[in-house]
């Protein structure tokens, strides 16, 4: 996972200070490769040094040193381009940026001087998050302020997770068709609790995947794969999903069984119980039933630490 260098401690800040964030340090960072990246640093221009900003135009941003007025834009954006280049030989699943820096920000960048007005407008990304952006539209990233929200946090793992896990399978096993529709099935009840529409989209290209050119079929069902996980999995979409499994139970549960399961659903529903407990109850009788779809699917069984992270939600 990349990431700004200065979240990690680096001191690589203007002034050789850090923005060290000590849950991406530490606790996401058991779990993570990090490759750490500071453009400002990596462009040649040290520590300390002077401060930059953003001037002029909004949508096409000049980098200017604060105090002399230096323009370092085609200095940045050169780097940036040759370093995102560089960045596609790492494997990269997800991004952290740090936020609102000039050459960092994802949103809410001060641009100074905008139509020749004095009061600079939060309305900019940094150089290189947006060359970044361009370059790589399918890769997950955030900034270090919208982690801080934990419903964002858990969507912005998932995403990453099904990134690598996604990359694992083709790698191993070869792009093939096959591979493609035994993804769709181990992901399809994750998808749903994201997008029907995109549940239902991705079904019907799998269904088509023979008429396709592999490549062709690959691009697109990751297209709609990322742009599905970006739409949150909130509750009601969760009980959405239980109660569609439940139908898998139908005829071998007992009425005060399936009275019982639904009980445990409703508690979730209410904010009564993290989504674990439904989840661990389907998970018996999946178990119990030998239920090899419901076994397969990365729905029920996400990695632990993952879980924990969709409790928050």
């Amino acid at each position: 996972m990349g990431i700004s260098s200065c979240l990690l401690g680096e001191q690589v800040r203007w002034d050789g200070g850090h923005k060290r964030d000590p849950w991406l340090a530490e606790q996401l960072g058991r779990f993570v490769r990090y490759y750490p990246v500071c453009p400002e640093v990596g462009c040649g221009f040290g520590v300390p040094r002077e401060s930059l900003r953003l001037v002029d135009d909004l949508h096409a941003p000049r980098l200017v040193t604060l105090r002399t007025k230096q323009d370092h834009t085609r200095r940045m954006l050169q780097w940036a381009r040759r370093k995102v280049r560089e960045l596609e030989g790492e494997g990269l699943c997800g991004f952290i940026f740090k936020s609102k820096s000039p050459s960092c920000g994802i949103e809410r960048v001060l641009v100074y001087g905008v139509r020749g007005k004095g009061a600079p407008t939060s309305k900019g990304q940094g150089l290189f998050a947006r060359v970044f952006m361009d370059h790589f539209p399918l890769i997950p990233f955030e900034d270090d302020v919208r982690l801080q929200d934990r419903q964002l946090r858990a969507n912005f793992i998932e995403r990453c997770l099904v990134m690598k896990q996604w990359r694992d399978g083709l790698r191993q096993r070869r792009r093939s068709r096959g591979e493609l529709i035994r993804f769709h099935t181990e992901h399809e009840l994750l998808l749903l609790s994201h997008s029907r529409r995109h549940h239902r989209d991705m079904d019907n290209l799998v269904a088509r995947a023979k008429a396709m050119p592999t490549a062709a079929l690959s691009a697109e069902y990751q297209r709609l794969l990322m742009e599905a996980l970006r739409l949150k999995a909130t509750p009601a979409k969760h009980v959405h999903v239980l109660h569609h499994i439940t139908g898998y139970f139908k005829k071998q549960l007992a009425r005060d069984e399936r009275e019982e399961l639904q009980e445990v659903i409703d508690c979730y529903r209410q904010g009564q119980a993290p989504l674990s407990v439904p989840i661990d109850r389907i998970n018996h009788y999946a178990r119990l039933f030998d239920n090899a779809y419901l076994q397969g699917q990365r729905y029920l069984h996400p990695e632990t630490w993952q879980l924990q992270m969709r409790d928050l939600l």
